[in-house]
Parts: structure tokens; C-alpha cells; sequence
């Protein structure tokens, strides 16, 4: 009997210990070369395992057990060959005989979805998986793994059959005279991302000098040139032309003039980058995520935008690397998007400083002894104290503020911003 072994591979350097997530088959199951049989949760990411030979497989560790990088989590026996397409064929004949229960009270005459339902009837279909994406996608709307029909391996459910489950139409059912009353609650293991996280965020209010300041920018003149050539931009570069990359490339300058608030502290000594790799913080499924844009302060704003854009998709389909999420310089996050006014964001160790955006609102301030009615933003700088002084951080965010308002002066080098956005 010829016998493999399944490896827990590492996800990253400084990452001794993961956990098994799920597993996607069951023991004694024969599984295909490729085929997906776990989820490996570290702290940085959820990873697939995937059978490097075909075979019978034993697993040797359970769900949810936190296992050693390297050890070894399954057996394949290869002298079990798998059946050749087997799971394959299952699938889509089901599909057409749901379809003719559904429309039709007699069954259909034609032999051949009878004989396609046979092997079901004979061995039923494992309960469906779902990969993390899609239960924490199911979890916002209020959906169980049930209601969803799965169209990946072994029937399991993807980002893409939910978004198709939602698309038509058919959302959970909303309780229009309460949400619970039946006195029932559920108890959920922490992941090991969401357990590293709250690590890392206590350890920054435990160990880190963290203040914050506070202004405000009057976004009228972004918004005038933004307006003015966002169509021209999107037309030119494919992408569309948002706030992000105004104030990436505003907080690049910023840093350039107040390096310390772009330092780290490494024991007891001060670390000074002569680039900025400026992390942008993300909603995904899984929560949160910082995927990091490198030498930005040597990107143009189409450059900007399409990194942002890229690295967003990657986080709400699950595909950031642990290395697009690691080595930041300075950290942007913006809870306007989700209507916030005013936050204290947390710094995002080891670094040093983050600013904070939120939403837009029209707010009467006075202009040349005038009130008038302005789109106005607060910020938030947070920074660490033991490194950053108050003069530096106070400083650093109102020449943040001071190219936003102007930026024909300070951001686009004082050039027509046609010149500079679209070439005109």
C-alpha cells in the first residue's frame, strides 16, 4: 500500500502554529490530485490544502485543532484509485431534474434523468461546504448554508453562488416586529486572524504613547477637479478617479517632510524609510484587511487608484498574500465610507502613525468674514508619542489639509490639473 503524507505547509515566515479551519472531505473518502480537502486558518490568512496524489484519504487531525507547521494532518493511500469524473457527472444532471420537480408534478418521461438520479439516491451528496468568503457573505445577509445551492467542488459553496443567490432577488426574510425574542445564543470559536488581531490592538494601547489630533479640510477644491475630469480620467486609464489616491499622494508629501511620523521603533532604536509603503485598510468578508501599496511615493494618481483597485478586489475575494499585507510604512483608513464623522483609529504596529477619513458633509464655516456652506471632512492622525512629537503630528495634518485644499498648487506642482490627470 502506497502512502503520502499530507504536510500542514507554512503560510509565512514567523508562523509556527496554524489551525484546521474545516476539513472539505471526510475520512475514507477518495479524493482527486488538486482537490481542496481544508482550510488552514493562520493569522495572517486562510489558506487551501489540496491532495498532491489521488487516493483514499485518512485524516489524522480534527477540525478546528491547532496543528505545528510541517506536521502531517492526512494520509492519501494511492493504490485507491479515484473514479474518473465521478463527482463531476453528479452535479449537473441534478440540476435539470430539480428543475423538472419544480415545474412539473408528474415526473419526466425521458429515461435519462432518472437514470442521472440514481446515483444520488444510492449514496446521498455530503453536506455543502462553504469557503470562507462565502459564509461570512452568507453571514451578513442572514443566510444559511442550506438555502444556497453550491457549484463548486464536491457542491461546495463559492463567492460567486452567493452573489448569484442574492442577484435574484431573494434575501432573507426581514422581521418587521423584532429580530430574536427566542432566548437562544450561539458560541463561536475565534479565528486565529480575529485572535491575532485583538493581540496586536491591545498590545497598541498597552505598549505605545498613542495620541490623536484632529482637523478639517474643505474638499471643495478636490471634488471641483475631481468632478471636472473623472471622466476624461476613467476614459483615458481605465479606472475611476476617487479621494484615495488625493490623499495617498498627499500623505506621500507630507511624509517626505516629517519623516518620523513614516518611522518605527525597533527596540531602541528609531528605523527610518527612505520610501513610503502606505497600507490601505480595506473591507473584506473576513473583516478588515491592510493590503499594503509599495513606493507610493513615486505613483501618479492613476497609479494609485489602480493599485487600490486591484488589492480591494483581492481582499473582498479572499486572494491577498501575506505578503501584500505585510511591511506598511503608514497606514489610511478611511469609515466615511460607512458614514463615519470622527474616530481615534489605532495605530498599526509597527508602525508609528495612521490617519483616519471620514464622510463628507455640507458644515457652514466662515470664508473671508463670510459664512458659507462647504463639503468638509474631519481627519484623525493617531501616532505614538515616543517617537512622533506633537509639533511633528500637528504639523504632519495640516499640511495633509493644506494640499487638499489646494491641490493644483501643492499636489499637481502647481500645473493645470488637466495637464497633470489627463494630459490635456
Amino acid at each position: 500500500m502506497a502512502q503520502i503524507e499530507v504536510k500542514v505547509p507554512s503560510p509565512g515566515e514567523s508562523i509556527s502554529e496554524v489551525r484546521i479551519a474545516q476539513w472539505l472531505v471526510a475520512d475514507g473518502d477518495v479524493v482527486k490530485k488538486d482537490q481542496v480537502i481544508a482550510e488552514i486558518d493562520s493569522d495572517k490568512a486562510t489558506l487551501e490544502l489540496s491532495a498532491e496524489e489521488g487516493g483514499k484519504i485518512s485524516l489524522l487531525a480534527k477540525a478546528d485543532q491547532e496543528v505545528q507547521v510541517g506536521s502531517v494532518v492526512a494520509k492519501i493511500d494511492t493504490s485507491v484509485k479515484p473514479v474518473k469524473n465521478a463527482p463531476r457527472n453528479v452535479d449537473p444532471p441534478d440540476r435539470p431534474a430539480a428543475a423538472t420537480a419544480a415545474t412539473a408534478p408528474t415526473p419526466a418521461p425521458s429515461p435519462a434523468p432518472a437514470s442521472a438520479l440514481t446515483p444520488a439516491a444510492k449514496a446521498p451528496a455530503p453536506a455543502a461546504h462553504a469557503t470562507p468568503v462565502a459564509k461570512a457573505m452568507m453571514a451578513d445577509k442572514g443566510l444559511s448554508e442550506g438555502q444556497v445551492k453550491g457549484t463548486g467542488p464536491a457542491g461546495r459553496i463559492t463567492r460567486s453562488d452567493v452573489e448569484a443567490y442574492i442577484a435574484g432577488g431573494i434575501q432573507a426574510p426581514v422581521m418587521m416586529n423584532g429580530w430574536g425574542g427566542t432566548r437562544n445564543s450561539t458560541t463561536a470559536k475565534l479565528s486565529t486572524l480575529r485572535k491575532k488581531v485583538a493581540e496586536r490592538l491591545v498590545s497598541v494601547k498597552n505598549e505605545t504613547a498613542m495620541l490623536t489630533t484632529f482637523n478639517e479640510v474643505d474638499m471643495s477644491a478636490v471634488m471641483a477637479v475631481r468632478n471636472k475630469y473623472k471622466d476624461k480620467f476613467k476614459e483615458k486609464y481605465g479606472v475611476g478617479l476617487g479621494f484615495m489616491s488625493f490623499f495617498t499622494k498627499a500623505v506621500t508629501e507630507a511624509l517626505r517632510l516629517f519623516p518620523n511620523v513614516n518611522a518605527q521603533i525597533d527596540g531602541e532604536n528609531i528605523v527610518n524609510f527612505d520610501y513610503a509603503d502606505i497600507g490601505i485598510a480595506v473591507s473584506s468578508p473576513k473583516g478588515l484587511m491592510v493590503p499594503v501599496i509599495r513606493n507610493a511615493e513615486q505613483m501618479g494618481l492613476a497609479e494609485i487608484e489602480k493599485a487600490v483597485k486591484e488589492l480591494a478586489i483581492k481582499a473582498r475575494d479572499g486572494k491577498l498574500s501575506l505578503a501584500e499585507m505585510t511591511g506598511g510604512t503608514f497606514t489610511i483608513t478611511n469609515g466615511g465610507v460607512f458614514g463615519s464623522m470622527l474616530s481615534t483609529p489605532i495605530i498599526n504596529p509597527p508602525q508609528s502613525a495612521i490617519l483616519g477619513m471620514h464622510n463628507i458633509v455640507d458644515r457652514p464655516v466662515a470664508v473671508n468674514g463670510q459664512v458659507v456652506v462647504r463639503p468638509v471632512m474631519y481627519l484623525a492622525l493617531s501616532y505614538d508619542h515616543r517617537i512622533v512629537d506633537g509639533k511633528e503630528s500637528v504639523s504632519f495634518l495640516y499640511k495633509v489639509k493644506e494640499m487638499l485644499e489646494d491641490p493644483a498648487k501643492m499636489l499637481l506642482g502647481g500645473k493645470e490639473a488637466g495637464e497633470i490627470l489627463v494630459g490635456l
